[in-house]
């Protein structure tokens, strides 16, 4: 029995990994070069693999698609993927925020030692293979027909199940550009408009303020927003201005309750609390002490410490604001008004793709039995921190295991 996997990505290689002893023959196909581009972009500035938090908060970062995503989780855990990197020979360690790392802080050792592994174990790689869909869809009992794009032409393959983990509409120059799409809305498949997600939001500075301040890090600030049902949201870290608004884990971590609310009311209103240590009432008392001589800004760098880019930010928001009430107020609740996400490839990932109630509890596809789907062409979302990758890996690996059992089993028969 042959089985076809298209895309080399995290979901991809794992499924084939969840595959392999199976007597089968695994074919993988990817569209790029080599595989796995995108996940060594991610471990560029060191590869944060997981997150070590407990079980509640951990799933809680899928949002509404926990339901959805805690099965896949529960198959395969942050825990276990830990398990399955050192089982690579690839030692991982716990850092300060709890994000979980390999020990070498790189993404191209593990991907060597696995490609390795899977080689050795049987996997067929097929690179610069596009995809271009299938010829028909036949019987459930009969083998599918491949068309794909590649330097010699077009070709055809065949396998009895397909796994399809492409990716999602961000990155495009790295493989994940969403031309799948069309390919399965012209069988039925109903999929969800792919989205930024975890991506930064412009704001339309002045130009006095995007000239001095672009590029700076706007450190330990607290932010809040509210979502499209009003509920409020507060998250604390650092982010980064820049030439269009503003970007930076802060800010991913807050995206898609910011771009939902911008795509039902045109703008979103995202509030900073500039000094999180420190209360509105002694804030207000510092403001309103007696500067003398001093200019504003050194009277308020001094009593409050804003300076630098946050004192740029309270100019560019308030103009020539002298009332220390309302001083104060903007210091512990500055509203910046986003006036759209930034564009969907520049998006570390993206949101939308083949909605769950398209697929089994096995990935497979309702309407289309014997492909199944993986990855982020998946219509769900979570904030970086390890959370992207953990449910790659683990819809893959449930993929991989669902194809396995689909002919194993006599096709569910």
């Amino acid at each position: 029995m042959k089985v076809a996997i298209i895309g080399g990505g995290p979901a991809g290689l794992m499924a084939a990994e969840a595959l392999t002893g199976a007597d089968m023959q695994i074919d993988l196909f990817d569209a790029m070069p080599s595989v796995g581009r995108k996940f060594l972009l991610a471990g560029k500035g060191g590869l944060n693999l997981t997150h070590s938090e407990e079980r509640e908060a951990f799933l809680s970062r899928y949002g509404t698609r926990r339901a959805d995503i805690e099965p896949l989780l529960d198959a395969f855990s942050a825990s276990d993927l830990r398990a399955w990197a050192e089982n690579l020979g690839i030692e991982t360690f716990i850092g300060s925020s709890g994000r979980v790392f390999p020990r070498e802080m790189k993404a191209a050792p593990l991907l060597r030692a696995w490609l390795h592994r899977l080689r050795a174990t049987g996997v067929n790689f097929h690179v610069r293979h596009r995809w271009l869909g299938w010829s028909a869809h036949v019987a459930p009992a009969t083998r599918r027909r491949l068309s794909f794009a590649t330097p010699e032409g077009e070709i055809q393959a065949e396998a009895d199940a397909v796994i399809l983990a492409l990716g999602g509409g961000s990155w495009a120059k790295l493989g994940s550009n969403g031309a799948w799409v069309p390919l399965l809305q012209q069988h039925g498949i109903d999929i969800a408009p792919l989205k930024p997600a975890n991506c930064g939001f412009n704001i339309g500075w002045s130009e006095h303020f995007r000239t001095r301040f672009a590029g700076q890090p706007l450190k330990t600030v607290l932010a809040s927003c509210l979502d499209t049902e009003g509920n409020e949201i507060h998250r604390q870290g650092e982010c980064v201005i820049t030439e269009t608004g503003i970007e930076g884990s802060l800010i991913y971590a807050l995206a898609a309750p910011l771009r939902d609310r911008i795509e039902a009311e045109g703008s979103a209103l995202l509030h900073l609390d500039l000094t999180p240590g420190k209360s509105l009432e002694r804030v207000a008392a510092e403001v309103a002490h007696p500067r003398g001589s001093r200019s504003l800004s050194s009277h308020l760098q001094s009593r409050v410490g804003i300076a630098g880019v946050k004192a740029g930010l309270l100019r560019e928001v308030l103009g020539v604001e002298t009332d220390p009430t309302r001083l104060a107020a903007a210091i512990k609740s500055l509203p910046l008004k986003l006036i759209a996400p930034r564009p969907l490839d520049e998006a570390i990932s993206s949101a939308g793709g083949v909605r769950f109630e398209e697929l089994d509890e096995h990935l497979m596809l309702r309407t289309l039995p014997g492909i199944f789907c993986a990855g982020e062409m998946l219509d769900w979302e979570a904030p970086t921190g390890g959370y992207l990758l953990t449910a790659c890996f683990a819809s893959g690996h449930a993929a991989g295991l669902g194809a396995r059992k689909w002919l194993t089993r006599g096709m569910w028969g």
